[in-house]
C-alpha cells in the first residue's frame, strides 16, 4: 500500500482497535519519518511501519524506525534475516511478509515475532501460493503467532482465517476504500467497481510479478514482456506508476495495486465503520457455527 498508506489511515485503524501500517515503499526516509511524527500525533495507540526492502532507500528507513523507537515493523520484497536483530535489540516487534514455508520458518529462527503468510490473492508484489493452502502450511511450520494475508476484506474472511490457525488478517485492498486513506478517488472508484476478474498479474520475468487491476498499462506491461523485453526495460516502463495512480489518479496508465478480493469492496466507509463491522460480522458468524459443525461432512470431489 505505499502512497496509500500514510499517516492518516495508520492512526485511523490503530484508533479503531487494528494496527495501523505506514507502507514505506520506495519512499526517502524523511518521508518515513515525518509520516511516523504525524501517526504518533494523532493515535496514541501502537502502529507499524512496512519496509519494502527492495526499495533503494530501504536501509535508510531501517535507521529511521530503530531510531523512532516505531513498535511494530513488517517487512516486504525481499528476506529481512540480517536485519531482524536489529529490531530485535530495539525492543521493535518484526513481522516479516512471506508467501514460502521456508522462508518463515527461517525468519523465526533469525528471530521474528510473528509471521504475515500472504497468498498470490493479494494485491502488489506476489508469491506462488494461493492463501488457503499457504497459511495452514506456515502456522504449521512455525511456533510465533501468523497473520493471514491476501485475499481478506470482511468478517468471514476473518473467521476462516482463525480457522486456519492464524491470530488474525492483514488488509490492504479494503483500506484502500477506507474515506481516511488518502489514495485518489478514482482509484477507490476502481476498486468499488471491480469485478471477481478484474485483477491480472504482470511481471512475471523480472523476478517479481505484481497484481494490479487490469487497464491500458498492465497490457502495454505484458505485451512487452510478451515481445521479450529486457528487465531493465520493463522497469523502466513500471517506474512511477504506482504514483501515478494512487496520488493523480490515473486509471489508465497507472499502476492500480489491488488483490482478487477486490470484487468484495462495494463501498467507501470510515475506517472506523468498517473495523467495527468486520468484527461483528465475525462474531456472529462464530456464534453459528456450532450448529454447522453438527452436520458437517467432506465430500471426495
Amino acid at each position: 500500500m505505499a502512497w496509500a498508506a500514510t499517516a492518516e489511515l495508520a492512526a485511523a485503524v490503530s484508533n479503531a482497535g487494528g494496527l495501523g501500517i505506514v507502507g514505506a515503499g520506495n519512499a526517502p526516509a524523511d518521508w518515513v519519518r515525518e509520516q511516523i511524527h504525524l501517526t504518533r500525533q494523532w493515535t496514541d495507540r501502537p502502529f507499524g511501519v512496512n519496509i519494502m526492502l527492495m526499495s533503494p532507500f530501504a536501509k535508510d528507513v531501517v535507521e529511521v524506525v530503530l531510531q523512532e523507537r516505531v513498535p511494530v515493523v513488517s517487512t516486504g520484497g525481499g528476506n529481512p534475516a540480517v536485519i531482524l536483530p536489529r529490531f530485535k535489540q530495539a525492543g521493535i516487534i518484526a513481522m516479516p511478509v512471506v508467501s514460502a514455508v521456508a522462508l518463515a520458518k527461517r525468519l523465526e529462527r533469525a528471530g521474528a515475532d510473528a509471521i504475515v503468510a500472504e497468498g498470490m490473492e493479494s494485491g502488489g508484489h506476489v508469491g506462488e501460493t494461493c492463501t488457503l493452502p499457504l497459511v495452514p502450511q506456515v502456522v504449521d511450520a512455525v511456533r510465533v503467532p501468523v497473520v493471514a494475508a491476501g485475499g481478506f476484506a470482511d468478517g468471514r474472511g476473518l473467521v476462516a482465517a482463525l480457522a486456519l490457525g492464524a491470530q488474525g488478517v492483514q488488509m490492504g485492498t479494503r483500506f484502500v476504500c477506507s474515506t481516511e486513506c488518502i489514495a485518489h478517488a478514482r482509484f477507490k472508484d476502481k476498486i468499488v467497481a471491480a469485478r471477481d476478474r478484474d485483477t491480472t498479474v504482470s511481471g512475471y520475468t523480472t523476478g517479481h510479478p505484481v497484481r494490479t487491476l487490469e487497464n491500458r498499462m498492465t497490457r502495454q506491461f505484458q505485451a512487452r514482456e510478451k515481445d521479450g523485453a529486457t528487465v531493465e526495460e520493463l522497469e523502466r516502463l513500471g517506474e512511477g506508476k504506482l504514483r501515478l495512480a494512487v496520488i493523480e489518479g490515473d486509471t489508465e496508465n497507472g499502476s492500480l495495486m489491488a488483490g482478487q478480493i477486490a470484487g468484495l469492496v462495494c463501498d467507501i466507509k470510515p475506517a472506523h465503520d468498517l473495523i467495527m463491522h468486520i468484527m461483528a460480522e465475525a462474531e456472529a458468524i462464530i456464534a453459528r457455527l456450532p450448529q454447522y459443525v453438527q452436520g458437517a461432512g467432506v465430500a471426495h470431489g
